[in-house]
């Protein structure tokens, strides 16, 4: 009886998946920095100040940039929000900055509570189709946490799912939120992390999903 178990569950495990797998040139970066140094061996970086304690944090940022000589200089830029269409867009000199220069650090930005508003970090992930959001976690030596000895980067799909900003009142109380997903999209942020593993020498890429519940959205994408 015992035998005849895990035959069938062999069996089953056997069975032809009906998910089809794509496969890239393993050089296809989905992902490249494009920036180069000017002829004073700088880079330059778009500097998004932000709001509340943004240009607080962002001139000790500046601070310790200088002081650790890195090759960097600053070009401020106003992101404040303009109207296009009757959308919520990014000024046109801010767009410029950052496509220029490809690379851009920002600081906090606010956003107003209340029908109407769009988050300007949604829309900047829009704008530049920000797809990947990075997050590398490490132990620092003399400092204790809960954990030692970590080591990790956490990857996030940036554009997609709850991030599509989907939603509509169904009645007075209750509110759908659409968690929208699309292969291509899933596709793009699982090459980027397996190459980022591999630029950094990492060997596992582990997934998070809740496929056990979202069996379509989280299981065929």
């Amino acid at each position: 009886m015992i035998a005849a178990r895990n035959f069938s569950v062999a069996r089953q495990c056997m069975r032809p998946s009906r998910i089809r797998f794509y496969a890239s040139p393993a050089q296809e970066a989905v992902a490249k920095f494009k920036g180069q140094k000017g002829p004073d061996g700088k880079y330059t970086v778009t500097l998004i100040e932000g709001d509340g304690i943004g240009p607080e944090i962002s001139q000790s940022i500046k601070d310790i940039f200088e002081a650790a000589k890195a090759p960097i200089k600053w070009e401020s830029v106003d992101v404040t929000p303009i109207l296009k269409d009757g959308k919520t867009a990014i000024p046109d000199d801010a767009i410029a900055s950052v496509r220029r220069n490809y690379v851009a650090l920002k600081g906090p930005l606010a956003t107003p509570v209340g029908k109407g508003h769009v988050s300007l970090n949604l829309t900047l992930r829009r704008t530049f189709n920000l797809f990947a959001n990075l997050r590398p976690c490490r132990s620092i030596a003399g400092y204790k946490t809960p954990y030692d000895n970590v080591d990790t980067v956490l990857i996030r799909e940036n554009t997609e799912g709850e991030y599509s900003g989907i939603e509509h009142v169904v009645v007075d109380g209750v509110v759908q939120s659409i968690k929208l997903i699309t292969r291509e999209a899933s596709e793009r942020v699982l090459r980027f992390a397996f190459q980022y593993a591999q630029s950094i020498n990492k060997k596992k890429v582990r997934v998070v999903h809740k496929a056990t519940i979202m069996k379509m959205s989280d299981v065929r994408c």
